[in-house]
Formats: C-alpha cells, sequence, structure tokens
C-alpha cells in the first residue's frame, strides 16, 4: 500500500518539476524539457499531458507555457506540502 502512495508522490514531484520548469522557460517544447530536467521526453510528454488536463499549462505553437494557475500552484504549495507533512506524522504513531 505505501509503495504505491510513493509511486504517486514521486510522481507529483516530477510533475511540478516540469510545471517550474515550463513557467521559469515559456515557451518551451519537450525536447528542450527533456535535456533541461535529463528526463525521457516520454516523460516530460506524460507530465505535460496531466498538467493540461489540470489546467495549470496550455500547449502554443511555440511550446508548452504556463497557465495563471500555475502561479496559484507554486503560492500555496509549501503550505499545502506542510498540510501533507502533518498527515503523515500524524500517522506516525500507529
Amino acid at each position: 500500500m505505501l509503495e504505491k502512495m510513493k509511486d504517486e508522490i514521486e510522481l507529483l514531484s516530477r510533475h511540478i518539476e516540469v510545471a517550474k520548469a515550463v513557467a521559469d522557460h515559456e515557451p518551451i517544447g519537450i525536447m528542450k524539457l527533456a535535456e533541461l530536467l535529463d528526463l525521457p521526453s516520454h516523460r516530460i510528454r506524460y507530465s505535460l499531458h496531466v498538467l493540461e488536463q489540470l489546467g495549470y499549462i496550455r500547449a502554443s505553437p511555440e511550446g508548452a507555457v504556463a497557465t495563471p494557475q500555475t502561479d496559484e500552484l507554486f503560492q500555496h504549495l509549501n503550505g499545502d506540502l506542510d498540510e501533507l507533512i502533518r498527515l503523515l506524522a500524524a500517522m506516525k504513531r500507529y
């Protein structure tokens, strides 16, 4: 059960890393992102698809660009992660 959760956290971390790179380097294409993040292009492509479906990025003729929702994500990210950490820490008593 926890292995699945760990895999999901690692995937989320990659999605956040890709979103940050898009926001910092927009517009940017898959190959440039793969080079920048040292990740295979198929993983970048999947993360971009997920981020687009969630509204954090959009495709443009020049490459991926961030949306205003991306700014909101990063404004609240540390607080949201702190809340998750608190929930996980509370589970340690078991």
